[in-house]
């Protein structure tokens, strides 16, 4: 059975835990499993289940392997601090000598934040920004709990980023002091900075008919400034500060680099085929207007416009084959939901290059 939540002092009490910091440690507390195993009882499913890393907290189990060696463990001990199972060790039963407590942890989760907090712990903005006092001002990335959040580094904006950039990545982030009323990206002008928002708020508005229509409101962890970027058009929208806050602010070269190359993975219309043969779905991100007239059979209509509210609602599980006519807006969506953990393809060279090949 489940006991209560796991403290972060408990958690600090085990290798290689103790080194993350006590922000990562109180994020992790609150997806940790504790479970409670009866005296006598066989607590070998527990320890091979598949992902898991498990840790003894309290009482006695006695470990037999495949080899006809054993070991007890006691709860507390030297031999405790570290995992139950470790590599290259084949145990063949698990039995609790005394009623005890097991910590489990999912093992890819675990590894993320070790990665990105070691790399974090040396890493330095190349230009830190300015307070009102013409102080530096530099980022303990570890305290971002809102950017670097377990929820981002796992399915948001950095979660697919390959491990060799991620100290890179940090590094070229410049972090910006930015007021209330402030307008960070004006519709219509050039793109030429990714942002994700360290602290404060800001509302995303579009002009609609001469109006200017609220799209979103965005909080401490949201990225945005990409679409512009991957599609290589103008802004489509304008953002301004509600109020004052921080942004981490990486330049176009930077974010081409670092983040886009990475996230945007092109298929062509063959290997497009199979996936979606295999359970994927086709994603036309054209106007309502532009999909009725030549849609791919089989495709559901997501204007790029309301990709960010489809985050939530499409499964994760699923592969999706995003395309438009020419790869701009197909570009955008698809790297929108790949920064955001989703298995979003994008179809090389839109329906037009499919039309002047024949296919």
């Amino acid at each position: 059975m489940c006991a209560s939540r796991v403290s972060v002092k408990t958690l600090r009490a085990f290798e290689p835990l103790e080194s993350l910091s006590d922000a990562r440690l109180e994020e992790l507390a609150g997806l940790a499993h504790v479970e409670i195993v009866g005296r006598d009882s066989d607590a070998s499913g527990i320890l091979a289940a598949s992902g898991q890393v498990v840790y003894l907290m309290r009482g006695e189990l006695a470990l037999t392997y495949q080899d006809g060696s054993s070991r007890v463990v006691a709860g507390g001990s030297s031999q405790a601090r570290r995992p139950l199972t470790r590599r290259g060790e084949e145990f063949a039963g698990a039995r609790a000598i005394s009623e005890i407590e097991l910590l489990r942890l999912d093992s890819d989760l675990l590894d993320i934040m070790l990665t990105w907090d070691q790399l974090a712990s040396a890493a330095i903005p190349r230009t830190p920004g300015l307070n009102a006092q013409g102080q530096a001002l530099r980022t303990d990335w570890n305290l971002l709990s809102g950017v670097f959040s377990v929820s981002s580094l796992k399915f948001g904006a950095f979660s697919q980023l390959p491990p060799a950039h991620i100290e890179e990545l940090l590094r070229r982030f410049v972090r910006v002091p930015v007021k209330k009323g402030e307008v960070i990206i004006r519709e219509g002008a050039e793109g030429d900075f990714y942002y994700v928002m360290e602290t404060g708020r800001c509302r995303v508005e579009r002009m609609i008919g001469g109006v200017s229509m609220l799209l979103a409101d965005l909080k401490s962890g949201d990225a945005f400034g990409e679409e512009a970027l991957v599609s290589e058009a103008k802004r489509n929208a304008t953002v301004t500060m509600r109020t004052d806050g921080v942004l981490l602010r990486l330049a176009k070269g930077d974010f081409n680099e670092l983040l886009r190359q990475p996230l945007l993975h092109r298929v062509s219309l063959e290997e497009a085929r199979s996936r979606i043969a295999a359970g994927g779905q086709w994603v036309d991100v054209r106007y309502p207007s532009e999909y009725q007239y030549d849609k791919l059979p089989g495709a559901i209509n997501i204007p790029l416009s309301e990709i960010r509210n489809a985050v939530g609602v499409l499964d994760r599980q699923r592969e999706y084959v995003l395309y438009c006519q020419s790869e701009r807006r197909s570009a955008a969506a698809a790297f929108l939901l790949a920064q955001r953990g989703y298995r979003a393809f994008l179809l090389a060279g839109g329906l037009w290059r499919q039309t002047k090949s024949g296919a």
